[in-house]
């Protein structure tokens, strides 16, 4: 048994599919096919369930795979500890970010104004499904990812974003209920904000009547401008992103507020470069929080 076959291993585990591993892998289709023949001679056991042009993973390949990964990811520790010992305050930090578009990037442009030699890797969109592979994320919490430990960042309050000319704009609070037949804009299922602005409404005793969907927040914000429809938005991370033509109401019932963390596998190891950056946006999210947030003002 070699490295190579524990990678392919694990990628034809992920995606089930060898055409699709063989691609990824940039290696023939016969060649991989050979390969895992060749890991479950090994085994003694086989780790798929083939049915015609379909394969499956089975219980034995489940077992092996947790294993496998665990191997891989340890080999991979031991890498990066080696270069994190050469590479002073430099190397390249696997960065996910389904929340924050807004302010991450400022973040990371103070960040690097006191560390050039770090890098980055960015990673926006994925689903709780199929998580990336990263070093830190910075989500809401609790992140649905397992074995994870995570540190708060900020909590911030959910306003109603509407139009500068909504029946509502004039108005320095509301109960959610009473947007209950106004047209929202949301992100699309999945993604955090939407499940929580989903949950909120159902708290509030009706289903948001949805007639934009977005995966972009950028556009989310430009349909509200345009006067297309109303959404909750976050008061810190959306900080001065939607514009002067849309106002933001309180909400007074249910309590609308998000936490934002910043998280890390359990078993992952951490380069200096993670923990400098780590404890960076610790401090700067805490800086965030201390500013007031805006109240019925526009953004």
């Amino acid at each position: 048994m070699d490295l190579l076959q524990l990678r392919y291993f694990c990628k034809i585990a992920r995606l089930e599919h060898i055409t699709r591993a063989a691609e990824e892998l940039h290696v023939s289709q016969p060649a991989l096919s050979k390969t895992l023949k060749l890991l479950e001679q090994e085994l003694g056991t086989e780790l798929f369930d083939r049915t015609g042009k379909f394969i499956r993973l089975n219980n034995y390949g489940r077992v092996f795979l947790k294993y496998a990964e665990q191997s891989l990811e340890a080999l991979e520790n031991g890498k990066r500890e080696l270069a994190d010992m050469s590479s002073g305050q430099a190397g390249d930090i696997r960065l996910a970010f389904p929340v924050g578009s807004h302010v991450v990037p400022a973040l990371l442009s103070r960040f690097r104004q006191q560390y050039p030699d770090i890098t980055f890797t960015l990673i926006q969109h994925f689903g709780p499904s199929d998580p990336p592979r990263f070093d830190l994320c910075i989500s809401s919490l609790p992140l649905q990812i397992p074995r994870v430990e995570s540190l708060p960042l900020l909590t911030e309050e959910l306003f109603l974003a509407v139009p500068a000319d909504h029946k509502l704009a004039g108005k320095t609070s509301i109960r959610l209920e009473d947007a209950a037949e106004e047209h929202f804009v949301t992100l699309r299922a999945g993604n955090d904000l939407r499940e929580r602005t989903d949950s909120l409404c159902r708290i509030a005793g009706f289903n948001p009547k949805r007639i934009f969907e977005s995966d972009d927040p950028a556009t989310v914000r430009g349909l509200i401008r345009a006067g297309l429809g109303i959404a909750l938005v976050p008061a810190v991370s959306w900080d001065g992103s939607v514009g002067e033509h849309v106002r933001l109401i309180r909400i007074e019932q249910p309590v609308c507020e998000r936490t934002i963390g910043i998280s890390w596998l359990e078993d992952h190891y951490l380069s200096k470069a993670c923990l400098i950056f780590r404890e960076f946006t610790v401090a700067y999210f805490r800086e965030l929080a201390l500013a007031d947030a805006p109240g019925d003002s526009s953004l």
